[in-house]
């Protein structure tokens, strides 16, 4: 077996998503792959067996990117669980999936992809799934409030939130993002 080099992975993958945002699930080739990663043609087809492969590895792996830091969630989890701290912390998501919206648009693609493709849907399904339930957890587990419908409330918010920002956020030029995450929280956690 071909010992691989994991630091080439991981620029693959990043230039995974990359593709996957900027040319869409069809457009995320072998040849693609290696063009954007600035690797000899032929790199991508000996750490991904097939677009399956590669496909799940991006779903995870633009999990990696999209993730909050250790830091935030420390910070998050020190304080006294309040509508403050949660009215922060969805700025704070709102800020990160901006600042990698590449990332996001790639997760877009993924989910639009495993409608198409079985064994994508598997792998994106339980991904997506074990973080709904990872962030259903931290908020009901940690006493935050609202509870477990407040959490799935502000995820499906947020998620229809972003969406909006990154594909079209002309259509929404009458009102600031952030000013609308505060309505979010405020009707959704009232004080």
């Amino acid at each position: 077996m071909v010992r691989q080099n994991t630091q080439r992975r991981t620029a693959l993958l990043d230039a995974a998503v990359d593709v996957l945002a900027r040319e869409g699930a069809r457009g995320l080739t072998y040849r693609a792959l290696d063009g954007a990663a600035g690797v000899p043609a032929g790199t991508a087809s000996n750490y991904f067996a097939n677009r399956t492969e590669l496909l799940a590895q991006a779903a995870a792996h633009v999990y990696v990117r999209l993730a909050p830091s250790d830091a935030v969630m420390a910070e998050m989890a020190a304080q006294e669980p309040s509508r403050e701290v949660v009215r922060r912390a969805m700025h704070e998501l709102y800020e990160r999936i901006t600042a990698d919206g590449a990332g996001y648009l790639a997760l877009l693609e993924l989910r639009l992809e495993a409608t198409r493709r079985p064994e994508v849907r598997a792998a994106v399904a339980e991904r997506i799934g074990r973080d709904i339930h990872a962030n259903i957890g931290f908020h009901v587990e940690g006493g935050y409030p609202g509870g477990r419908g407040a959490v799935v409330a502000l995820y499906l918010a947020m998620t229809g939130l972003m969406v909006e920002r990154l594909t079209l956020p002309e259509a929404w030029e009458w009102t600031g993002f952030p000013a609308l995450i505060d309505e979010l929280v405020g009707i959704i956690l009232p004080e």
